[in-house]
């Protein structure tokens, strides 16, 4: 103050002729400047909290879903989570670690993701990152001694003390696993809405998938930790690209469109993951794989333990497939999940469809069933003679249509093609030796 006061007496004009008018003058300009000083801090203040404000606004707002469903890729996310148990908290709940330091690191990661979507490099939304058991924690206590529905048997307490993260198990709690089944794509956004909500989520896909029980359990029993590998919690995220022409619906025909409804390939230790689980680890293992290791209600059929029901078993298929296919179906014993056509999902009719009692429609689907395939892939105990069997109960047990139904659940009638949706799981097919003699069979 000092100093304004005397640079001010400074600048008085040499022409003022008496000290009264000289202290007159050096007060009128200190009123001003004291005012304009007044008017800046005001100012500088005012801005301040305005800018604090919208920064607030702004930091809140990027925190709600209502910010995320402004891009439409984020449909699938947008709407799963709407008709989700989880449609009453905030996305930033379970997708940011707790913690300021965390929520600021995520706003920085957020603004690569507008930016990305401005430039539209966005095809595919992804997790990256697994949801925290500490997130969780947040609303769930670690002490949970029931199981809230259904039949399974879950130990938390085990499962917590082993320090096995949440979303091993309960990856599809929210988002029903959509971007692991292939049906996020941009192309197929539009279809993305709450009307066709509970088509495209389907209540077994936000439930622990069995498949991941079983994968997990053979490898505890090889004495190894799958959950400490982050990709092992991740979903695969296979078949990004969404180029193709737009289809019959007015979606863009995706990876898994193009390829047909489901992918058939699995690899070798998937295989051996269900024939251990079938009957190889029942004891002398840390968890056997029996039923009721895992299930309260559901056990082994009493007709099961029959001495002749490997080999007898497919008349009962023919007549019960749709309740032998509760339990032996690739999709609940294999953890990586089938990629999925949005399209035959949103044509599906609600009412369960009538099964149809026969052997050619069993035949259908247990070559679509690698838990049957794996095994009629085997020769019976009665075929294991060549010879007798080919020259004499070969002969006896298939001289007319009816009686050769039963032969095509393992075999063609001619030589498969290549890329064959459904192969036989025997490559000995009947026109190797009788040329032409069944046109128009099996199916």
């Amino acid at each position: 103050m000092l100093f304004w006061k005397r640079k001010r007496r400074d600048e008085v004009p040499d022409d003022l002729d008496s000290e009264a008018e000289v202290d007159g003058r050096v007060s009128l300009i200190h009123r001003k400047s004291s005012v304009r000083r007044w008017k800046f801090l005001v100012g500088f203040f005012t801005a301040m909290v305005v800018f604090l404000g919208l920064g607030y606004g702004v930091f809140s707002y990027t925190s709600t879903p209502s910010f995320c469903a402004s891009c439409h890729e984020m449909a699938p996310q947008h709407v799963t989570f709407q008709s989700s148990a989880h449609n009453q908290i905030q996305c930033v709940q379970c997708h940011i670690e707790p913690g300021k330091k965390n929520a600021l690191k995520h706003k920085l990661d957020e603004a690569k993701m507008i930016l990305s979507h401005i430039k539209g490099d966005t095809k595919r939304i992804f997790a990256k990152r697994p949801v925290l058991s500490k997130n969780c924690e947040q609303c769930h206590s670690r002490n949970r001694l029931v199981t809230a529905t259904g039949d399974i048997i879950a130990n938390h307490k085990g499962h917590i003390e082993k320090e096995i993260p949440c979303m091993t198990c309960h990856s599809g709690v929210v988002h029903a696993k959509v971007a692991e089944r292939g049906i996020s794509d941009l192309a197929t956004s539009s279809a993305w809405t709450r009307e066709n909500a509970d088509k495209l989520m389907g209540e077994k896909n936000e439930k622990p998938n069995m498949g991941t029980c079983i994968d997990c359990h053979n490898q505890v029993n090889q004495g190894k930790e799958p959950w400490k590998d982050i990709a092992y919690i991740l979903p695969d995220n296979r078949g990004e690209s969404n180029e193709g022409n737009a289809g019959e619906s007015g979606y863009e025909r995706t990876p898994e469109m193009k390829a047909g409804v489901l992918e058939r390939t699995l690899p070798e230790n998937v295989q051996k993951t269900i024939l251990e689980a079938i009957g190889q680890q029942k004891t002398d293992v840390k968890l056997s794989m029996q039923c009721f290791t895992c299930h309260q209600k559901i056990s082994t059929p009493k007709n099961h333990e029959k001495p002749d029901w490997k080999q007898g078993h497919g008349g009962t298929a023919a007549k019960e497939l749709d309740k032998c296919l509760n339990c032996h179906k690739d999709s609940l014993w294999v953890k990586k999940l089938e990629k999925q056509d949005i399209r035959n999902l949103l044509a599906e009719s609600p009412k369960k469809q009538a099964y149809r009692l026969d052997t050619l429609t069993a035949a259908k689907e247990s070559r679509n069933n690698y838990f049957c395939s794996l095994c009629h892939a085997e020769r019976p105990d009665d075929h294991l003679d060549r010879h007798k069997w080919l020259f004499d109960a070969h002969r006896r047990n298939s001289g007319s249509p009816e009686e050769r139904r039963s032969c095509f659940v393992c075999h063609d009638n001619e030589k498969p093609e290549p890329g064959l949706q459904a192969p036989a799981p025997s490559d000995v097919y009947c026109e190797f030796c009788h040329k032409g003699d069944f046109q128009g069979e099996p199916f």
